[in-house]
């Protein structure tokens, strides 16, 4: 909208011969800009920066650039090729930290671009690759609108999670999200294990969704940046502005429109739930307004599908008029390779793609009585892919999925109420969810409306995908609300469509200069005024009835509706008074209601402040001692060592372990003999959740005994059988036996962590 509002949304045609002016890249450096000074101020050494910068540009961008141009027909922008090339070459170092780990060599990985520089170095028909000329270039107020987009969600990330989360404890009493700890945890034994064991039970298989960890892993072996810089500091901000970049540039690519790309790049990054609290709010299974820092494999895996809709948006059929040159071949090339990446990147992934596909089928054989061919081939491609992440990647395991229609709901209705009553509620849960998740996507019924719902291929594709997402959290259920990532999958295409259709309302509108400067004045102001009345406001939801808390929402809802059809009975007044209103209401009207969500990123920020690790989500305590041994182990033992500890639970009740605890393999980046198990995938889903018993009793006792009361022989055993070579001991959960300083060597002791190395 801000693209819009500055009147230079259409892209020009420049002439090829003429060297591009150093101000056109200042949109892209003023975002580095404010993302470099962000991360400086969270603590991020200068060093660490300078080498991740360094990495990002010649081990990512560089040599995925090079492939990109290669595969694509014709080049556009410079902006499109950089963009889809960063996402080329995290495919490039997924499949060369593979490559390198299974050989044994992980630490030779910083020299896998040259694969790459060299050909295109030495082969003259892939040597014009270095140096292309651009025919088209990016308007400015799309450069600056998206700069803006990147450097407002890099604030959003300081206060949420920067700002809260150091990269190292602090002191004894620091507290951390939960999940953590366990995610470093899988970086660590990324860096050099291929597949990655679950680090929390040395040699249990990882079925899991974990390729968003090797690239962290593969980020710190490259750039030579510490693991938990590049977890707590770097890689989350990063994802998320490669995110912000190519929602927009593949939404230019699609609809043809550059200012659609970066209002759907707004309505995803910028554009938060709508609801209407002051504070933290957990509605329908989502953590807070995002949940890229809480679970960055989410946003790695939209890094991978956004062009992946791309190059399958060229399969399915592009849109008339799209001016944009299409992929031609490559894109197929593309599709395979984003499907491969997509397999392990998130488990929700792929389904939607598929339903995408088969929506796209089945809707093309109804209206036009043929199957196309292309889309039967792309689906059984994505068939394919999602065979294999389900049989190799995650061994069949379902990690507590389950068909379970309506289980995110179910927790608001109210039990022992009138059937009607009920009935009631259920209406408003429904439209709470809808407000509360979709409502950015607005813009999707006004395309609908425009085209009397004759769309394109490569739209009802989109559709399809949107719809899939929330329909797959409908349908599931997941212990841990785990089934609301299809809904954030199925924003990946919601977005796009949702963009398309504010553009085309927005083209029929016809605003002069003037209207599109007075639109993105207004909506800022309307911004402005929706987050200072939600800020100011001081709500607070009562336990009870079990449907609370979606009251505030659905009465923020309602008082907006009663404005607007104030506004509306009022509006043939006003065109009148002002005649260059007329014809432009629904313009107006989508405008707001896409932009009715954007207080929740401030909320959100503004809730860090209360809690002690940027939400108010499960919490385990990390003390500085704790991590300062672990640390010290890291530098200490081989990689292939695996560590012994007796702490195993985040904590006990009536007897029984809550084993969530990964703090030892997460700093330490080893393997544990027994530590927290809780989340192995065959505990996922277990009744008995959290507090399910160790699968291997033996194991456990073995792994116990060796502190309580060790013998040569056990501590043998441990070593022999399975590899065991530091003992890890934390005081305050139990003191090791005094005979254990015989039988072994104290290596490192800060008071309440000790180490000891098996003879």
């Amino acid at each position: 909208m801000t693209a819009l509002a500055t009147g230079d949304a259409t892209p020009s045609t420049a002439d090829p011969r003429r060297r591009p002016t150093l101000g056109r890249y200042a949109p892209a450096v003023a975002g580095y800009a404010v993302a470099a000074a962000v991360l400086l101020v969270a603590g991020t050494p200068v060093a660490a920066l300078a080498r991740w910068t360094g990495y990002a540009l010649l081990a990512v961008l560089l040599p995925g650039t090079l492939v990109f141009r290669a595969l694509r027909r014709r080049p556009y922008t410079l902006v499109e090729d950089l963009a889809l090339g960063a996402a080329v070459g995290l495919v490039l170092e997924l499949a060369a930290w593979a490559g390198f780990t299974a050989l044994g060599v992980p630490g030779w990985l910083r020299l896998w671009p040259l694969a790459v520089l060299v050909p295109f170095a030495a082969l003259p028909r892939l040597r014009r690759h270095w140096r292309v000329r651009y025919a088209t270039t990016v308007p400015a107020g799309w450069a600056w609108a998206l700069a803006g987009v990147v450097a407002g969600f890099t604030l959003y990330l300081y206060r949420s999670f920067l700002a809260v989360n150091p990269v190292l404890p602090t002191g004894e009493g620091q507290a951390q999200y939960i999940d953590l700890a366990f995610q470093l945890s899988l970086a660590g034994a990324a860096t050099h294990q291929v597949p990655p064991d679950v680090p929390q039970a040395a040699g249990e298989p990882l079925h899991y969704h974990w390729f968003g960890f090797a690239h962290l892993a593969a980020t710190s072996l490259v750039s030579g940046v510490d693991l938990p810089t590049v977890f707590f500091r770097l890689g989350v901000p990063a994802l998320c502005a490669l995110a912000a970049v190519l929602v927009a540039v593949v939404g230019w690519r699609i609809t043809g429109r550059p200012y659609a790309g970066v209002v759907a790049a707004a309505l995803m990054f910028t554009v938060g739930e709508f609801g209407f609290e002051n504070g933290w709010r957990q509605l329908f299974g989502t953590q807070a307004t995002f949940i890229v820092w809480g679970s960055p494999s989410m946003t790695y895996s939209w890094v991978l599908l956004l062009p992946l809709i791309a190059a399958l948006g060229e399969v399915v059929g592009r849109a008339r008029g799209v001016t944009v040159p299409a992929l031609g071949r490559g894109a197929w090339v593309l599709v395979v390779l984003f499907l491969a990446a997509s397999t392990g990147a998130k488990a929700s992934s792929l389904p939607v793609v598929l339903a995408a596909l088969g929506g796209t089928a089945a809707v093309t054989l109804a209206v036009r009585r043929r199957l196309p061919r292309a889309v039967l081939v792309a689906a059984g491609l994505a068939l394919a892919a999602q065979l294999f992440a389900t049989a190799v990647l995650f061994a069949f395991e379902s990690h507590g999925v389950t068909v379970e229609p309506f289980s995110g709901l179910r927790p608001y209705l109210p039990t022992g109420r009138s059937a009607g009553f009920t009935a009631l509620v259920w209406t408003g849960l429904f439209l709470a969810f809808l407000l509360s998740l979709q409502l950015r996507l607005a813009g999707v019924p006004a395309l609908l409306w425009l085209r009397r719902g004759r769309l394109a291929p490569v739209q009802v594709f989109l559709l399809a995908g949107a719809l899939a997402g929330p329909a797959g959290y409908l349908l599931l259920g997941h212990p841990g609300s785990s089934n609301q990532y299809f809904t954030r999958t199925g924003f990946a295409f919601g977005v796009l469509l949702s963009a398309w259709g504010w553009a085309e309302v927005a083209d029929r509108a016809g605003l002069s200069a003037r209207g599109r400067r007075l639109l993105g004045a207004g909506t800022a102001g309307f911004a402005v005024l929706l987050t200072a009345v939600q800020l100011g406001a001081a709500t607070s939801t009562p336990a009870t009835p079990a449907y609370a808390p979606v009251l505030p929402l659905l009465g923020w809802a309602g008082a907006l509706a009663a404005v607007a059809l104030a506004v509306a009975l009022y509006w043939p007044m006003l065109a009148g008074r002002w005649p260059g209103l007329a014809g432009r209401g629904g313009l107006l009207l989508l405008t707001a209601v896409l932009a009715a969500g954007t207080p929740g990123l401030v909320l959100d920020a503004a809730a860090a402040r209360h809690h002690p690790n940027g939400g108010a989500y499960p919490v385990v305590a990390m003390p500085a001692s704790r991590v300062e041994a672990a640390r010290w182990v890291s530098a200490h033992s081989d990689p292939a060592d695996v560590l012994a500890t007796n702490v195993h639970c985040r904590e006990v009740v009536d007897g029984w372990c809550d084993a969530r605890s990964f703090w030892l393999s997460g700093y330490a980046q080893r393997s544990v003999l027994v530590e927290g198990w809780a989340f192995a995938p065959r505990m996922v889903g277990r009744p008995e959740g959290p507090y399910a018993p160790f699968w291997d009793p033996a194991r456990l006792r073995a792994n116990d005994t060796a502190f309580t009361a060790p013998t040569a022989a056990g501590l043998a055993a441990l070593r022999d059988r399975y590899g065991v070579r530091w003992l890890v001991v934390d005081r305050e959960v139990g003191r090791e036996s005094a005979a254990l300083r015989t039988l072994a060597d104290l290596r490192h002791d800060n008071g309440r962590v000790a180490v000891y190395r098996l003879r």
